[in-house]
Formats: structure tokens, sequence, C-alpha cells
């Protein structure tokens, strides 16, 4: 099977001089739950925002669905991103607008001048959006505001809008790191029941080794821009862990044994 992602030895490195990611090379199928796991400045979010081109890379190459993504420009880049959905971490919802209106931007990429500018949604646009909406429990929301709902309801609307683009690749950066444990593991829940029923390849940066190990499928591990670890969950041991970290499993953990499951959950 075609891989929908290809990382041939990538390298980026920033103006300053910082080395994000040194000769990063891994594929991802779809259907695949694939955790990226590392501390902070270890290139997790440098890897995300080289698939869709969000930053330029220095070296190697990224393909999507089999083009290589640094060639592209213009129509043929907006065409890519339509293949590639993106939940963020703070949501980038527009607050001003209603529950219905963020999800169906989902649609923009599909949309050309005009229709794009006065967001002219077609009929059957609108009642995707409502059913998609409804599988996330949220139909009821559909007219409040985006501003006026919590954090776990916000980033519901976020995965509604990213799965009404009809991504064959969905990316999830920090997506629970602002969520209190019971939203995070709701959120968790959902990502991973959505993109397996539509058999979408889904990549989700995280901090905690608990929350990959429990949803995974496979688990990348980063340490100052290189993969050290790249498997199954049950691979992972304590030893590795200490490679990716620096630290112990038990380190990595907030409070005592009898929050380990909480802390989790936590940002």
């Amino acid at each position: 099977m075609k891989p929908i992602l290809v990382f041939d030895k990538v390298s980026k490195e920033y103006p300053n001089g910082t080395k994000a990611l040194k000769n990063v090379s891994f594929e991802v199928h779809e259907g695949e739950f694939v955790s990226v796991i590392g501390p902070s400045g270890s290139g997790k979010s440098t890897i995300l925002r080289s698939i869709n081109h969000l930053i330029p890379i220095t070296g190697g190459s990224v393909y999507v669905d089999g083009e290589e993504v640094s060639g592209l420009k213009g129509k043929a880049l907006r065409n890519l991103r339509r293949k590639v959905g993106m939940i963020f971490q703070n949501y980038n919802l527009v607050y001003s607008l209603s529950v219905l209106q963020n999800v169906l931007h989902g649609c923009l990429g599909y949309m050309g001048g005009l229709k794009g500018i006065f967001g002219r949604y077609s009929e059957e646009d609108k009642e995707r959006a409502v059913e998609l909406l409804k599988e996330l429990g949220m139909e009821q929301f559909c007219l409040n505001r985006a501003a006026d709902l919590s954090g776990g309801q916000k980033q519901r609307v976020g995965i509604a809008r990213a799965i009404m683009q009809n991504p064959k690749l969905l990316l999830c950066d920090e997506p629970i790191a602002s969520l209190d444990p019971s939203s995070a593991k709701t959120i968790m829940d959902i990502l991973k029941d959505m993109t397996h029923k539509r058999n979408i390849a889904c990549i989700v940066n995280l901090h905690q080794v608990d929350v990959a190990l429990a949803y995974s499928t496979r688990i990348i591990g980063l340490s100052k821009g290189e993969i050290v670890f790249d498997g199954p969950p049950e691979y992972l041991t304590d030893e590795m862990i200490e490679r990716i970290y620096g630290t112990s499993r038990e380190n990595l953990m907030i409070g005592g044994t009898d929050e380990k499951k909480d802390a989790a959950y936590c940002a």
C-alpha cells in the first residue's frame, strides 16, 4: 500500500542556527494513529508544520499522497492542503462566528472566488456540518458563538472543521494540552474513533507518554531533532522513554502512583 506521508532524510535548520530536524525519515499509511513524543524543542511541531509546508525544510523531501510538498506553490499547494486537516492546541476558531460557521470553514479549500469570501455554502455542506456536530454531541450548539464554548467543546468544533475537509491525513498539535483531564480523554477518544471510522491517517504531537501508549497504533520518539524510537506502543520500554526524555518515566508523571492515570491527561 502506498504511504500517505513520506519523510525522506528531512532536515530543518532555523536562521538562528537551531537544527530542529536532523535527517528524519519515516512513512505513515492510511488508518495509522501515530503519536509523536519528545521533550520541548525535540522537533515535534517542526515535523507537523513541514508536512503542509507551513515552514520550508532545509534538506530532504516530504511527500503527501505521492506529491513532493516543497516544490508546490499557489493553487497546487492549496489543493494539497485540502488533503491535510489540522487541529491546534489553542483551537484557532473564529470566536465571533457560530459553531456551524466555524465547521463550514473546513469547506473553504474547495470554494473559489466570491463563494469563499461571502461564505456561500451549499445546502449539502450545511447538512454535512450539522451531521458532524451531531456525531460529536454538539448539535444543540450549532448557532452558539464559538466564544461561548468550553475548551473541550471548542476542540470538538476544531475536529469537526478538520473532518469537513475530507482529509487523508489529520495533524494534531498538542490537541489536549489546554484541557482538563476529563475533556482531554473525551477528545482523544473522539480523535481515535473518527479517524478510525474514516480510515484517516492521524499524527498527534503529545507531551503525555501514557496517553500515547493508550491510543496509538505507533509511536515516534524524538530527541534533539532525531528519531530515536519508531514502533508499536508495546515496544516502548522505560529505558527507551529515558533515552527520549533524558529522565525516567516516573519523573514525567505528575503526583504519586494513585494520580498517574489522571496525570496522563494533564498539560
